[in-house]
């Protein structure tokens, strides 16, 4: 027989056991769905925070208090020290020469209200340069000044988030909110982010003048960090490397280890979360592989049974010329098609929870033809090599002793 009769034979025989071939194929459904959803998560995280990167800017360079630890002790945490000041930030900015821009940043969560509407969000403090540093766009109103953060006032943009549920019917331009029931004046509304790359809400906050968030919210003497861009990507490391070694002139720090700062940028950031989300991935994976490894032991099994229950009809083909080669070929394109048959459900499978997952998690997943090639390649590999010992078994028969055989 030739290949094209050799598969349709195949068919032929998974379709006069349907549910016992459905039951086989499981595993290999369920295998192949699990590495398409996980190779989707992966490529989802990576393009998301290749995405912030490229809207926050890849000249982006954060300096924040505490630090991420050291051998020997414990790690103190970002923003949870007081020892950051606004003469440091303002040292950072006047003695490193390839700084573009800076701004103070201190956060607070609060209760905000309008009217009969309130809502619970963090409190952003920033200067003029925050939104340039940002790459924010302002959709309606005007920025606060530089005047406005010498003497504290209490103005505030409203991220679209806050101004949608506060304002569902009007203008919140030129409105006053309520902070921690102190009035804040409304000067503009920031144009929609959408969500993070962890399906956080990127609009959900309010920027005000640091100095008002830390002297009339906070009621703090210290900053928590300090949001800085470099003249130009070039320039981003020797950057940062210039900006931690005055801190720790400034700061008394001889051995890095003792550092009660942290200076990060924000491609280290981005490649610190692909790393974590590399390794969920691959995590997930090898369940996803474990799979595929019962599906193929269950195809051996079930194929194992099949060459016992066909045994009379292997000695009838040999003894009506059949060959050990084409009775091998038999069995081996059986167990492809169970598996491939198995891998084409899987991929709609998968391609489904993908989905599901983005529509009800908010997690961002992204199928690539590449996945969906390395899933059906998967299943084609575990039908041929968990076929081929029942196949070797069926072709390796005595034609005698088969056709005597009851």
């Amino acid at each position: 027989m030739d290949l094209r009769e050799t598969f349709r034979v195949a068919l032929l025989a998974i379709r006069r056991n349907k549910v016992r071939s459905a039951l086989t194929m499981l595993g290999v459904i369920i295998g192949v769905a699990s590495v398409i959803a996980m190779i989707a998560l992966g490529s989802g995280a990576r393009a998301a925070i290749d995405e912030q990167i490229q809207s926050q800017g890849t000249t982006l360079i954060y300096l924040s208090s505490g630090s991420f630890g050291g051998p020997g002790r414990a790690a103190q945490g970002s923003g949870s020290t007081q020892t950051l000041t606004e003469e440091d930030a303002e040292a950072v900015a006047r003695e490193v020469p390839t700084i573009a821009r800076w701004t103070p940043g201190v956060n607070a969560r609060a209760q905000v209200i309008a009217g009969n509407a309130n809502w619970n969000t963090q409190i952003q403090g920033g200067n003029e340069d925050f939104l340039v540093i940002r790459n924010w766009v302002i959709a309606d109103g005007a920025n606060f000044t530089a005047r406005d953060v010498q003497v504290a006032d209490k103005v505030c943009l409203l991220g679209a988030t806050v101004a949608r549920t506060l304002f569902p019917d009007g203008d919140p331009v030129g409105q006053v909110i309520r902070v921690r029931n102190m009035p804040f004046r409304v000067l503009g509304v920031l144009a929609a982010k959408g969500q993070g790359q962890w399906g956080q809400d990127q609009d959900d906050f309010v920027l005000a003048p640091w100095t008002t968030v830390q002297k009339k919210l906070l009621g703090i003497t210290y900053i928590q960090q300090v949001s800085i861009t470099a003249k130009s990507s070039e320039l981003v490391e020797a950057t940062a490397v210039a900006i931690t070694r005055l801190m720790r002139v400034r700061h008394r720090i001889p051995n890095p280890e003792s550092d009660d700062f942290s200076v990060r940028t924000i491609e280290e950031m981005a490649a610190t979360r692909v790393q974590m989300a590399e390794t969920m991935t691959g995590l997930l994976m090898s369940v996803a592989s474990v799979s595929l490894l019962v599906g193929g032991i269950g195809i051996m099994n079930i194929m194992l049974v099949s060459v016992t229950e066909r045994t009379r009809e292997i000695g009838v083909r040999m003894a009506v010329g059949a060959k050990t080669g084409d009775v091998m070929r038999q069995f081996l394109a059986e167990a492809i098609a169970l598996s491939l048959v198995g891998g084409l459900a899987g991929i709609v499978l998968g391609v489904a929870v993908s989905q599901t997952i983005t529509h009800s998690l908010g997690w961002p997943v992204a199928i690539t033809v590449a996945s969906i090639l390395i899933a059906f390649a998967f299943s084609a590999a575990v039908g041929i090599f968990f076929g081929w010992y029942p196949a070797r078994k069926a072709a390796n028969l005595d034609p005698i002793e088969a056709l005597r055989y009851e």
